[in-house]
C-alpha cells in the first residue's frame, strides 16, 4: 500500500508540473534512452528503478503516430497512466481498445499484450510495474492486421 500512495505522489507530481508536460527532455537517463523492442522512433526511458525498498519501476514512453511495442507480458503486471495523446491497448484474444489522456490501464500479471499509439495521434504515458517477480517478457511482432483491426471503444 505504501508502494502504491509513492507511485501516486510520484505520478501527481509529475503530471501536475507544466515544465514537465512541455519539455520531455528531463526523461533521460544518463541522457540515454533505454531500448526497447518496438517499431522505430519511441522514446521509453527508464525514471526509477526498482531497489530493496521500493520493489516497483517507473518509466515514461513517447511514440510517435503509427508506432507500438511488440507484443509482451509482466510477471508482476503493469500500470499505464496516459498523460497525452491518444493509442491502442490489446488484451491477447480481446479487441483493441483506444485509450486516451487520462485513463489509467491495468494490466494484469501474466496476461500478453501490446500498446502503443494511435494511427492518427501520438501518445505518452507513464508505466510502473513490480520488479521483484521479473522483467518484462517480450514476445512476437504486433502484426499490421492487429494493429489496424477494428477497436472496441
Amino acid at each position: 500500500m505504501k508502494q502504491l500512495l509513492l507511485f501516486m505522489i510520484l505520478s501527481s507530481a509529475v503530471l501536475s508540473n507544466k515544465v514537465v508536460a512541455q519539455d520531455s527532455t528531463i526523461y533521460t537517463k544518463d541522457g540515454v534512452a533505454l531500448e526497447v523492442r518496438n517499431t522505430g522512433n519511441n522514446t521509453l526511458v527508464e525514471l526509477y528503478k526498482a531497489d530493496s525498498i521500493f520493489t516497483f519501476n517507473i518509466a515514461v514512453a513517447k511514440f510517435p503516430a503509427g508506432k507500438k511495442l511488440d507484443w509482451h507480458y509482466h510477471p508482476g503486471g503493469q500500470i499505464l497512466i496516459i498523460t497525452e495523446g491518444i493509442g491502442y491497448y490489446q488484451e491477447r484474444g480481446k479487441p483493441k481498445r483506444v485509450v486516451n489522456k487520462g485513463e489509467v490501464i491495468k494490466c494484469l500479471p501474466g496476461v500478453e499484450h501490446w500498446h502503443g499509439s494511435s494511427v492518427e495521434a501520438g501518445v505518452t504515458y507513464l508505466a510502473t510495474s513490480p520488479a521483484q517477480r521479473g522483467a518484462t517478457v517480450w514476445l512476437q511482432k504486433v502484426t499490421d492486421e492487429e494493429y489496424n483491426s477494428k477497436t472496441n471503444k
